[in-house]
């Protein structure tokens, strides 16, 4: 039972990753991160600094805990011996405690070590400055204990606040610098993809995609920002304390505490190391789960409609809760092993205080040695504990790059010739010579030895049963993708000596399906010409027969189309992007069945808004419905994917052949 239900809920294996994912290691992933970061290392090394004067702020405070200790001791006992100055056998016992103190000093002199002197001489200095707050708080009637909790409370205080600033300061300088990289990093990816060619994107989810370029690059923020300010403070604020107990043991002959110290750490960083690998395992696979929650969601709102026809809601509801028990199974996996790192962080810790105390109480030291212990061992912990959540983010990092720079790497970008030449109109001919193109080199042609050319001003019309490859040729020439075998000319020039931009400056094309932005129907008009004026797009509009609809709407041309033109009409989708194509005016046009997809009124109208886009253009055009092609100069029937006849509607029809099939099947239906 438990196998069945594992598999019940087993996550997504084939499409949980990508096909250009692959490994890196550490090293690489985050050298190439400074490479993006670099650019703001002022503000990186600044918070950097910071950092590190906050992990040092805490000297100042050990270093005020044992002289304030016996500072109020000793204004005690002044205050004391004051009280009592009047009663003989005060003034015996306080004469007698100061001879036992002063005996020992007229004994031979002890040779100091160098720590010892230089600690005295600290000391000194310290009890100057003191000495002369103290004055000037006795001033003003502040005397005794007192003066002295007011002198160290100030201390204490001025202590506190800096470390406060520097904090804050060291927080905002890496997180501005996190939240730079990001915008960065999310920028190169976008136009990485943007530069892809038609072929990597089919072969891609776009919901992954999606999740890729917008959720992993946050996880760069939280690295910078967060984990890189434990890694400036926490090595300092973990120095500060070991240096101030090394110094305090060495001081007052606690050398063997130092043991602690030397053997303590390496023991809390290696359970801490050993769940970073199983961390990072899991991190990685929960990213790439998540990855195909997001795809599975953008999917389903992208299929709407075709969900509330089948009436499956309930379906598409049940397998979203599918990957989502499956991610949360993965998620509870990798949080299972980072949890574990802060209990075991603290037992060890804890275990090491322990220790210490032990050894305090069975070598009778006194309490003023033992407290000014107590604070760094306790500071110790935080910066401890975040060094072991330190692991856990650079493993998660790890995981997060690697996805982000597979992306970056994979190139399936059309090549441009640094020499490419310019292609400013045509003028000559657009000629395929012997043409062959396939998808991938394991599969058969789709177009196999294409041979054609067109003049300026002709109409050219492809025709042929689904799958035939009339929308790869249309492909092609508008170089979305790299023909296999021959080449396709522009006026005796290969398409690939051409810049891209200038081949789709020339190129205009009306897909079957008229995709729009979701954004002002002027804007879509205005798509790909960014000087167009109003007046231009109005009269791209009237040209394309949708000036009439746009203004009859309360919002005009400043109405919002909806995702994909939802709010539009199949027929009005079209005359938008036939409006789109006009106002870009090239001299090469493109259209793949722009009319397939409309019933017959809806049909006259975007024809008749056809032909306006046709005049004076060269046309390639892939018919669906023969109708619309009687006029064309040439045309072409296709027959899986080879020219299988060519000539005028009159002498095909004429022929006998697959072409008059075609028309005569389109009749019968009709």
């Amino acid at each position: 039972m438990a196998k069945k239900k594992r598999a019940a809920y087993a996550p997504l294996t084939d499409s949980s990753h990508e096909w250009f994912d692959r490994e890196y290691t550490g090293k690489e992933v985050y050298k190439r991160l400074w490479a993006f970061a670099r650019r703001y290392k002022s503000l990186i090394f600044t918070g950097a600094f910071l950092g590190m004067l906050t992990g040092g702020a805490w000297a100042p405070l050990f270093s005020t805990i044992q002289p304030m200790i016996n500072e109020v001791q000793a204004s005690a006992e002044t205050a004391k011996v004051q009280s009592d100055i009047l009663e003989p056998s005060a003034i015996v016992e306080q004469n007698t405690s100061k001879d036992a103190v002063v005996a020992p000093q007229e004994s031979a002199p002890k040779t100091e070590s160098k720590l010892e002197r230089q600690s005295r001489k600290d000391a000194e200095k310290y009890q100057k400055y003191i000495d002369k707050a103290t004055g000037y708080l006795n001033k003003v009637g502040i005397t005794g204990p007192v003066a002295t909790l007011l002198i160290f409370s100030i201390l204490i205080a001025a202590a506190i606040l800096l470390k406060m600033t520097t904090q804050y300061l060291n927080q905002y300088y890496l997180t501005k610098a996190g939240m730079k990289v990001v915008m960065d990093v999310r920028n190169a990816m976008f136009e990485h993809l943007q530069n892809q060619s038609l072929a990597f994107h089919g072969h891609c989810d776009v919901g992954r995609l999606m999740s890729r370029c917008t959720g992993d690059p946050e996880i760069i923020r939280t690295l910078i920002s967060q984990t890189m300010s434990d890694i400036c403070r926490a090595p300092f604020e973990i120095l500060t304390a070991v240096l101030f107990i090394c110094y305090f043991a060495v001081k007052n002959d606690m050398v063997s505490l130092l043991l602690v110290a030397v053997v303590g750490f390496p023991v809390c960083m290696f359970p801490v190391v050993w769940i970073g690998k199983q961390i990072r395992t899991w991190s990685k696979r929960l990213m790439e789960q998540s990855a195909g929650i997001g795809s599975r969601f953008h999917e389903n709102l992208t299929c709407i409609k075709v969900v509330k026809a089948y009436h499956t809601e309930n379906e598409e509801t049940r397998k979203y809760a599918h990957y989502n028990l499956a991610a949360f199974k993965m998620c509870m996996r990798a949080t299972r092993w980072s949890i574990l790192v802060t209990p075991l962080t603290e037992t060890v810790a804890f275990l090491l205080a322990a220790i210490f105390v032990a050894y305090c109480l069975s070598t009778g030291h006194g309490l003023a040695e033992i407290i000014p212990l107590i604070p760094p061992f306790l500071i110790l912990y935080k910066p401890m504990k975040q060094l072991g959540r330190l692991q856990v983010a650079l493993e998660n990092g790890r995981a997060a790059l690697q996805r982000i720079f597979s992306l970056l790497d994979v190139k399936q970008e059309l090549i441009e010739r640094p020499d490419a030449l310019p292609l400013q109109a045509f003028s000559d001919a657009l000629t395929f010579n012997n043409v062959s193109f396939c998808y991938s080199a394991e599969k058969e042609n789709v177009i196999t030895d294409a041979s054609f050319s067109i003049r300026p001003g002709q109409m050219f019309a492809v025709v042929g049963t689904t799958g035939s490859g009339k929308s790869t040729l249309a492909n092609l020439l508008a170089r979305f993708y790299d023909v296999t075998e021959g080449n396709i000319t522009i006026d005796g020039h290969d398409l690939r000596d051409y810049k891209i931009s200038d081949i789709r400056a020339v190129i205009g094309a009306v897909t079957q399906e008229a995709l729009l932005f979701n954004t002002t129907i002027a804007e879509n008009i205005a798509y790909g010409s960014p000087h167009a004026t109003l007046a231009d797009i109005e009269a791209a509009a009237k040209l394309a027969n949708a000036h009439d609809f746009i203004i009859n709407h309360p919002d005009g041309y400043q109405r919002i189309v909806g995702e994909k033109g939802f709010v539009l009409s199949g027929g009005e989708r079209q005359r938008v992007a036939i409006a789109r194509a006009i106002l870009k005016n090239p001299p090469i046009l493109i259209l793949d069945e722009a009319t397939s997809a409309l019933d017959t009124v809806t049909e006259q109208q975007v024809q008749h808004a056809i032909n306006n886009l046709m005049k004076n253009r060269t046309t390639f055009a892939i018919a669906h419905r023969l109708s619309t092609i009687r006029q064309a100069d040439c045309i072409l029937v296709l027959d899986h994917g080879v020219i299988a006849e060519r000539g005028t509607h009159d002498e095909l029809y004429a022929k006998g052949g697959i072409y008059r099939k075609l028309c005569d099947i389109q009749n019968q239906s009709a």
